[in-house]
């Protein structure tokens, strides 16, 4: 076994009642040019022990797996036999190398009710856009489990114009072009993952992951490259793409790619206090009407579109109607809420959005309606901090509010940013919506049976390492009376 092979950390995820999937990759060196991360072409086989406490004198489960180069050398393991609701350590062994320890926790007993639940969400990590230290705060807090929202990678090619992240030095000639083959992937998210902030936050709590675009390609749509890529061609990129983000993230086996296809959306229940929908809005879409990014083209009405394709619609909506939890949550790549980008009389709409899919949202908030808990969305991929109230009627402001929606803002892509820019205006001039920051950083949250508490965390910079984090605003949401009351 070469030495040192845990350089990408160790991670956990998808946390159940009785267990948690483990995640490492074994690569001394991480940066090698053939995505292979400095390993030999052969299996090895990785021991891992779980305890109940940091110096393992109480071990709750141990085994092994095996680590194959098909795999870039992951190792996914999926325990089970934990006790819900608790605490657990766990660490990984190759032959005589030991890897960091990591701390997870076990989702509660399916019929408890949880005191709070604290969480955070994240996106889009460009990180030659900036430091990732908002991950650094993130890891002093205490949390239950952490939703990533998608863009953990992004394919563009990092060049001396778009690297601004100050310190560091130019990455080698073959991180200067876009990620296209399954190497190049798995390089991409290999840098990403050295950053020590990452690691750190990845070490700390479990992650629950979703995925938007720039895992494969910026505002593709199923098969549809927004570049013209031929569909065959353009799904063998995404085949090798999925196969990379499941090499790289602690995800269950149900997740390892058939291909292009890969098994996201899921649900994850927080006893009798929350459920988790955790949403795919990337792979099954139709396309943009008229091709176009952004417009008010008459098909985006069209009542057979969808964003999540018709299997994921029916799963989705079922499940959203028998939930019998206090709060009923969406966790999904985009914006959901309307956001009208015309500020005079007439409308205009990011059709990569929610927006583009109006009688899909409707369908959904259809089935919301029917079930007695409190609906929330989290979303991200506009690397900026939005909180909005989702209306019955988005034309009347008057009209009754059915939930709310968190936007975080981005971990780094887009730079340090700012308290507001040029689409603040537009954005506020929505009257649903209630904050706009364009700063970047994450949203932290305290959920109790009574009670949503979202702080948008920010930061005045990242190019540069060191930046304190504020609370740029604290908004309350009562379980049963969804609104926005802004504390700060």
């Amino acid at each position: 076994m070469p030495a040192n092979p845990f350089t990408l950390g160790v991670a956990s995820g998808d946390p159940h009642p009785d267990g948690v999937v483990l995640w490492t990759r074994l690569a001394p060196e991480p940066l090698a040019a053939d995505g292979h991360g400095g390993m030999p072409r052969r299996p090895f086989t990785v021991a891992y022990e779980v305890a109940e406490d940091e110096g393992f004198a109480r071990i709750a489960a141990r085994g092994h797996a095996l680590a194959t180069p098909e795999l870039a050398h992951s190792v996914h393991v999926e325990v089970c036999g934990l006790r819900p609701g608790r605490e657990y350590f766990y660490r990984f062994r190759a032959g005589t190398e030991l890897s960091p320890v990591g701390r997870t926790k076990t989702a509660p007993a399916p019929y408890a009710m949880p005191d709070e639940l604290r969480f955070t969400t994240a996106s889009c990590q460009a990180w030659y856009h900036g430091h990732f230290t908002a991950y650094e705060h993130m890891a002093k807090e205490d949390l239950d489990v952490l939703f990533f929202l998608g863009d953990y990678i992004y394919e563009y090619g990092i060049t001396a114009t778009n690297l601004w992240r100050q310190g560091v030095p130019m990455p080698a000639a073959e991180h200067g072009v876009e990620t296209v083959t399954l190497e190049q992937y798995r390089l991409r998210y290999a840098l990403f993952k050295t950053d020590p902030h990452l690691q750190a936050v990845h070490a700390s709590v479990p992650w629950v992951i979703t995925t938007d675009d720039h895992e494969v390609q910026n505002n593709y749509a199923d098969e549809w490259s927004e570049t013209g890529i031929p569909p065959a061609d353009f799904l063998r990129r995404r085949a090798v793409a999925y196969r990379a983000f499941y090499e790289n993230l602690p995800l269950r086996a149900v997740s390892l790619p058939d291909g292009p296809h890969l098994a996201l959306h899921h649900r994850l229940r927080w006893g009798r206090l929350a459920d988790f929908n955790v949403l795919d809005n990337r792979q099954h879409r139709d396309p943009y009407p008229a091709g176009a990014v952004v417009d008010n083209s008459p098909e985006r009405h069209d009542p057979s579109r969808t964003i999540l394709g018709a299997r994921q619609e029916k799963w989705l909506f079922d499940g959203v109607r028998r939930s019998q939890a206090t709060w009923n949550v969406l966790a999904t790549g985009v914006v959901m809420a309307q956001i009208d980008r015309d500020t005079g009389p007439g409308e205009l709409y990011s059709n990569d959005m929610w927006d583009g899919f109006p009688a899909c949202r409707d369908r959904l908030f259809a089935a919301l309606r029917q079930s007695p808990a409190t609906p929330v969305v989290l979303s991200g991929d506009i690397h900026r901090h939005v909180a909005a109230e989702l209306k019955t009627d988005w034309r009347d402001p008057a009209s009754a509010t059915m939930g709310v929606e968190l936007v975080g803002g981005s971990i780094g892509s887009d730079g340090d940013g700012a308290d507001t820019d040029s689409f603040g205006p537009l954005w506020l001039a929505n009257p649903h919506v209630k904050l706009y920051n364009a700063r970047r950083g994450y949203l932290s949250c305290r959920m109790t049976p009574t009670a949503l508490t979202s702080e948008f965390k920010t930061l005045p910079y990242v190019t540069r390492p060191g930046a304190p984090v504020t609370t740029a605003a604290r908004f309350v949401t009562e379980a049963g009376r969804p609104a926005l009351n802004r504390e700060v």
